[in-house]
């Protein structure tokens, strides 16, 4: 399960959905931040209202969480609720980055290279000793080490997606096709072979709608025109045949205006859609893919915290 963030819901229902993955058996729940809340803060809250689901939190930029942030937070909540079962790393954006935080987001693949192994250190109980061409920090060490956690990379687009193949316990896609999914399986693998490592895993995020209705599709294009113009994000759109929509979206045309005409087909294209046989047979292509694991991002628009989704899933 990964805890979406729309923007036409009340924020507190990312607790909702958290306990009803946990009431229909679903083993892990991501959980990252955007403009609702802290990740950290969601994180404990869900923590303390869940008692076995595990707790996988990003992923957060590296831009504007710095390594010891990242290691305090993850600490807190193991400390505060329960222990978190993994960590995410990602480049962001530059809208996030640069116009929300005032950083820059320039050489992503190259801070995140350091940023992993700065954290990796901390998370296993070292003092931080590191000064990078991106990432700096020093005498810092963590009261409750965490060693051994996994840390995921977030990649798109070829330098990020070989820094995550050299350094990451896995690599989380989101919001993509299985023809993509198969592209970065090979080069992931290709990547790990070339470092002398096992690959890591690949984890996929996509939308997942039951019989969705036209609410939940006004939700899910509301959402998916966030994503057609940042960088790597606007190539695969445009490789899938919505290069004019994507276009549209880089010179400035509003959201709203992108939403009302991004056309069921491009949804389904990075997610699973339609009756209960059409989702499932639509996970099991991304698995194909080479996927290791799917999360499944619920529209809540019909749905009130996914529970009718989650009940049938549960059902397989």
């Amino acid at each position: 399960m990964v805890t979406p963030f729309w923007l036409d819901r009340p924020d507190v229902e990312a607790v909702g959905i958290a306990v009803e993955a946990e009431r229909n058996g679903f083993g892990t729940l991501w959980l990252g931040e955007m403009a609702t809340y802290d990740a950290f803060s969601l994180a404990t809250a869900v923590g303390l209202r869940t008692e076995r689901i595990g707790l996988r939190i990003g992923p957060l930029p590296i831009s504007v969480r710095t390594p010891v942030s990242v290691a305090l937070g993850v600490s807190s909540v193991t400390d505060l609720a329960r222990p978190v079962a993994g960590i995410g790393l990602g480049g962001s954006s530059p809208a996030i980055v640069s116009g929300w935080h005032d950083r820059s987001w320039q050489h992503a693949a190259g801070r995140m290279r350091e940023a992993v192994g700065v954290l990796r250190s901390v998370l296993d109980g070292g003092r931080s000793d590191f000064a990078g061409e991106h990432v700096r920090s020093k005498g810092f060490r963590l009261r409750r080490p965490l060693p051994g956690l996994p840390i995921t990379v977030a990649a798109f687009g070829p330098a990020m997606t070989r820094v995550a193949a050299e350094v990451a316990d896995e690599v989380v896609l989101n919001l993509v096709s299985p023809e993509h999914v198969a592209q970065v399986r090979k080069l992931v693998d290709a990547h790990a072979a070339d470092a002398g490592r096992t690959p890591p895993r690949l984890a996929v995020w996509i939308p997942v709608a039951l019989d969705p209705g036209p609410a939940t599709l006004r939700q899910l294009a509301a959402q998916t025109a966030v994503y057609l113009s940042p960088p790597g994000y606007g190539e695969m759109f445009s490789a899938l045949g919505y290069s004019s929509l994507v276009e549209r979206a880089r010179s400035g045309v509003s959201r709203k205006d992108l939403a009302a005409d991004i056309p069921a087909s491009l949804i389904g294209a990075v997610g699973a859609v339609g009756s209960k046989s059409d989702v499932l047979s639509r996970i099991a292509e991304f698995h194909a893919a080479g996927a290791d694991h799917v999360g499944i991002v619920p529209p809540t628009a019909e749905d009130p915290c996914g529970a009718r989704l989650l009940t049938e899933l549960a059902r397989r």
